[in-house]
Parts: C-alpha cells; sequence; structure tokens
C-alpha cells in the first residue's frame, strides 16, 4: 500500500489516456512477470508547464517517500492547466521486487507561489518542502520537552490529552524517547474543546505542574491518560487532581495556577501554533517540520521509526540507528 501524498492514503490507480494527462499503463491480457523497467517511457508532450522543473519535483518526492527503499517512482508530465500558474504533475508509482505490484498513478496541482501542492488536501511542496515548518517550531513549540536541548532534530506531538488516539501513542511517543535520546521530544497541547470538554483543563493543569517540575508532568500526562474515561462533567475535577498528586503537587495550588490568565493564555497560544503549522486533528507529529498522523492505527511504530531517521539524513543530521529491541531480536 502507498502512502499519498497529503495524508498518507492510497494513491490512485492509473487514468486512462487523455489530453490532460500521461499516456496510461495497459492492462495485459495474461499475467506476466514485470519487466525490467515497469513504467511506460517518459513523454515530453507531457511536460507542458515551464514551473515546477522536473528535477524540483524529484527532489520533493525523495523527500516524501525516500525513506521507502522498496518504492519506485517515474515523473511522467508536468502540465499547464487553465489556472494561470498552476501546474498538474502526474507520477507513476510501483514497488520493487514484487510480482504482484501494480503500477499506480497520483496526480497533484502545484500553486503559482511554487510552495504549496493540493492532492486531497494542500500540502507544503519544494525541494525541501518542511524548513517552513521546521522554523516555525524551532521557534514556537513550548511544550512540555524531554531528550536534548538542541531543535536540531525536534520531534513535536500535538496532543489532546482526553484524546483516545493520543492515548493509544503515549507507547510510541516513550519508545521514541529511548531510540532517539539526541531529540528534543516536545508534548504540544492542542485541546481539542469542540470535541473534549475537559482538554482545555487538562492541558491548563498539565502547565502548571510543567512549571513546577519537567518529570513531573510527564508522570501527570500517564496519570490522565490511564483514567481518560473519567474525564466526564461529572468527574473531571477529580480525575485531574488526582493525577496531579500522582505527579507530587498540590491539586489545590495548580488548580489555582489553571485559572490565571497566563496560563490560559499560554494553552490557547499552543492552539494557535497549531493553527500556523496546519494541524488540526490530534495526535500528529511533526519531525523537522514533516507532519504525520501519530497514531498507531494510521502508522506503524517501524514505519515512523524509518521516517524520523530519513528525515535527519535530509537534514544532514547524524543520528545511530536504534538498536534492535529484545523483543525483536528475540524472534
Amino acid at each position: 500500500m502507498f502512502l499519498g501524498l497529503a495524508s498518507f492514503g492510497v494513491s490512485q490507480q492509473a487514468p486512462a489516456q487523455t489530453a490532460a494527462s500521461a499516456p496510461a499503463v495497459q492492462a495485459s491480457a495474461a499475467p506476466a512477470p514485470p519487466p525490467a523497467d515497469p513504467f511506460p517511457p517518459v513523454n515530453l508532450k507531457y511536460f507542458t508547464a515551464d514551473s515546477p522543473t522536473k528535477s524540483t519535483v524529484e527532489s520533493f518526492l525523495h523527500a516524501l517517500w525516500g525513506y521507502d527503499p522498496n518504492r519506485l517512482w517515474r515523473v511522467e508530465g508536468i502540465l499547464k492547466t487553465d489556472s494561470p500558474g498552476v501546474s498538474k504533475v502526474i507520477v507513476y508509482v510501483t514497488e520493487k521486487g514484487s510480482a504482484n505490484a501494480r503500477v499506480q498513478s497520483t496526480a497533484f496541482f502545484v500553486m503559482p507561489d511554487g510552495k504549496h501542492a493540493i492532492a486531497d488536501a494542500m500540502i507544503d511542496f519544494g525541494a525541501d518542502p518542511y524548513a517552513a515548518r521546521r522554523k516555525l517550531l524551532q521557534e514556537r513549540a513550548d511544550g512540555p520537552a524531554m531528550g536534548s536541548l538542541s531543535k536540531e532534530l525536534l520531534l513535536v506531538e500535538f496532543m489532546d490529552l482526553q484524546c483516545p488516539h493520543c492515548k493509544e501513542a503515549e507507547a510510541n511517543m516513550a519508545q521514541l524517547a529511548k531510540d532517539f535520546p539526541t531529540a528534543r521530544i516536545v508534548h504540544q497541547p492542542l485541546p481539542l474543546v469542540g470535541v473534549h470538554p475537559a482538554a482545555f483543563q487538562a492541558a491548563a493543569e498539565g502547565l502548571c505542574v510543567a512549571k513546577a517540575s519537567k518529570d513531573a508532568y510527564f508522570t501527570y500526562e500517564s496519570a490522565v491518560y490511564a483514567t481518560q474515561e473519567a474525564l466526564t462533567p461529572e468527574g473531571t475535577a477529580k480525575t485531574l487532581a488526582d493525577a496531579v498528586t500522582k505527579a507530587g503537587q498540590d491539586p489545590a495550588t495548580i488548580a489555582v495556577c489553571a485559572a490565571t490568565q497566563p496560563i490560559k493564555d499560554a494553552v490557547a497560544a499552543s492552539i494557535k501554533l497549531a493553527e500556523d503549522a496546519g494541524v488540526d486533528q490530534t495526535p500528529y507529529i511533526s519531525i523537522n517540520g514533516r507532519l504525520l498522523p501519530m497514531s498507531p492505527s494510521a502508522m506503524s511504530y517501524e514505519t515512523l521509526k524509518k521516517v524520523v531517521l530519513f528525515q535527519a539524513q535530509l537534514d544532514g543530521i547524524h543520528v545511530d540507528p536504534p538498536q534492535p529491541s529484545l523483543t525483536t531480536l528475540g524472534k
């Protein structure tokens, strides 16, 4: 299954030939072994746009997909559209070394600014598509953090303490901290108050706990996740108080702190940061500006680890590959 351009979904099947698309892959009447070159030859008549260049598209796709050594692709067209300055890019994709692999296609539209594209959503585009978000988060991501003081390799999780998928992602976040000790890992509050009414209060109390002790915060976070189902209108106050107590802090003092305007403003600023970074759901993680869904149901930990290593390589950061776990060694 291929990771799509915007949301890492399944790519579309190759389209039929039209005047506005690259030539379609011809279906075979009988099964045959895959050819050495699975793609149709490039036809220059499908390269009618001046921008972006094929080199820029290749660099973008390498940044997007290069962590997967089994993925093969070819840029089959960069076409003008009826909208001035908007170009349509068509890419064929398949899997290396698989007799059952299909050639699929994906298409996206590059905007006139050369920095954004639209597939199933607006995405960043360019030879270094994640640089602007990386800089933004280096400057403004200020949630509770662990690991290195350096922001060279910066992993920022946008999380909501009342979000069930964030609870599921807790183990992967802990494993990232073990596997990448030279990374700075930030837990950035993004309370989705429209669906999680207790999330803002949980985030506010968490920031107050973090002010007292970074280590206490992560104890508090784990305790809230462990009793997340009790974050009901009747149970929120006690649930958060119990979590604060487990973190070694005084619940009354933390509650007073959470009610102050500076703390409310800090939570609001964290929500605004997520908006500016293009994040509107949880859990999401930024790996040096590259956004990925963090839920284990959306992405396995092994894939996540590959992407961290690949993004570090792209950014010229030396990272020692994590050692296999005892569980892996025992298999």
